[in-house]
């Protein structure tokens, strides 16, 4: 038997997986949402507390109470300012054990991924309660790219390395070797919708999503799903492409359905040096 799972839950529609598959495995599970962050969807029939992102000590206690030997953190939060976040004092001891050391979001989850171990909770990642999940080499639906969305695609993995470097975010827009867009603090969904009014003419441009150079793999990965299918074809995209083994692909069969409805590609590629 499993130990009791705890997922800390964004947003988005991960965190409702991971419940259904505990389920489905006959796996114990608990969710602590967060104020302002967790569809309220997410909770129902399952154990469940809410918490504030900033009340650690609260949140920690929850989740020994409920029994919790490992954690999973999923679904997006939207980065608080420390006067938003109110930290209690267990959260003003993390914030100033790490200092300045982590202003970006890989550096603040790695240091928030070390924080929870020393606190003697197991954390693993999405893809290890999700199986298949993880993003594969090769197309998702019908279509694959031609040879300027490649050449794209290679100008994107390029872009995105270096973003990733200084990290600052996951995801570009490449259209005929011109970047239209990079991801910031807005997220995917926000570059995208910027991005639409600066499509050029001619064949439309790429989405590239890949993790960071040195990203902690439990937490953060880059994200495709059936709405960012959608969103890339409403800002005129012709394709997405996905770091594989770097990248979550969330019910690849529905966004394989969805890329041949929306008539653009899918596809993992390997990041190459």
């Amino acid at each position: 038997m499993a130990d009791k799972l705890g997922i800390l839950a964004g947003g988005g529609a991960i965190p409702a997986r991971l419940v259904e598959a505990c389920r489905a495995a006959g796996r114990d599970v608990f969710v602590l949402a967060f104020e302002g962050h967790t569809d309220p969807q997410t909770l129902r029939g399952v154990e469940h507390a809410w918490s504030r992102l900033g009340a650690a000590g609260t949140a920690l206690d929850t989740l020994r109470r409920a029994g919790v030997v490992e954690l999973v953190l999923a679904g997006p939060i939207r980065r608080p300012s420390l006067s938003e976040l109110r930290p209690d004092l267990r959260g003003l001891q993390f914030f100033a054990k790490i200092g300045g050391n982590s202003l970006g979001d890989d550096g603040l989850l790695s240091a928030a991924v070390a924080g929870l171990e020393d606190e003697g909770f197991r954390v693993i990642g999405i893809d290890d309660v999700l199986a298949g999940v993880l993003a594969e080499e090769g197309p998702y639906g019908k279509l694959s790219p031609d040879e300027q969305a490649v050449r794209d695609i290679a100008r994107g993995v390029a872009v995105a390395r270096a973003l990733g470097a200084a990290d600052v975010g996951q995801a570009v827009v490449v259209q005929e070797g011109i970047v239209l867009g990079v991801e910031a603090i807005e997220g995917t969904d926000g570059l995208l919708a910027r991005c639409k009014d600066l499509r050029r003419a001619g064949p439309g441009g790429v989405l590239v999503k890949a993790k960071k150079p040195h990203q902690e793999n439990r937490v953060d990965l880059p994200t495709v799903g059936t709405s960012t299918v959608r969103n890339a074809a409403a800002a005129g995209l012709q394709g997405i492409a996905v770091q594989a083994g770097g990248a979550l692909i969330i019910d690849r069969a529905g966004v394989a359905r969805a890329a041949d409805k929306a008539g653009l590609f899918v596809v993992g590629v390997k990041e190459t040096e």
